[in-house]
């Protein structure tokens, strides 16, 4: 009986490892909307809105301080690691022309132009369709 516990165990346990193990291992989809906030080396934040799409590793969309006001962006995706460049058009400048971030489901951090700052990108929240009244 009780070999049986801790043969019993011994499989959860390993279970439980290589869940965690795949869950390390799988990148993150950032397909979708983010809220953008940089915060500059003086302090300052500047806040904006990115719109991503995601195809295996490769990452394209657009990055601005407003959904009027965006430019090109594009990057790739290596497990949870994010690398992301901005594209400006001819006579815009950009907060940033690199980012590397680090990557969950909701959340990327990391900095921008090495050390010119920190820069954290938040998943928008999709409304919920309201319910028709009864």
């Amino acid at each position: 009986m009780m070999r049986r516990v801790t043969l019993w165990m011994a499989a959860v346990v390993v279970a439980l490892a290589a869940q965690a193990i795949a869950e390390q291992q799988s990148p993150v989809d950032v397909t979708g909307a983010w809220t953008v906030t940089i915060t500059l080396s003086s302090g300052d934040a500047v806040t904006g809105l990115a719109i991503l799409s995601q195809d295996a590793g490769k990452i394209t969309g657009m990055i601005g301080p407003a959904d009027t006001d965006m430019m090109p962006a594009e990057g790739a995706v290596d497990g949870n690691n994010i690398t992301l460049y901005t594209r400006p058009r001819a006579g815009r400048t950009a907060a940033f022309a690199k980012c590397e971030l680090t990557a969950t489901a909701d959340r990327m951090t990391g900095t921008i132009d090495t050390d010119k700052g920190k820069i954290e990108f938040v998943r928008k929240q999709r409304a919920k369709p309201s319910q028709p009244a009864q």
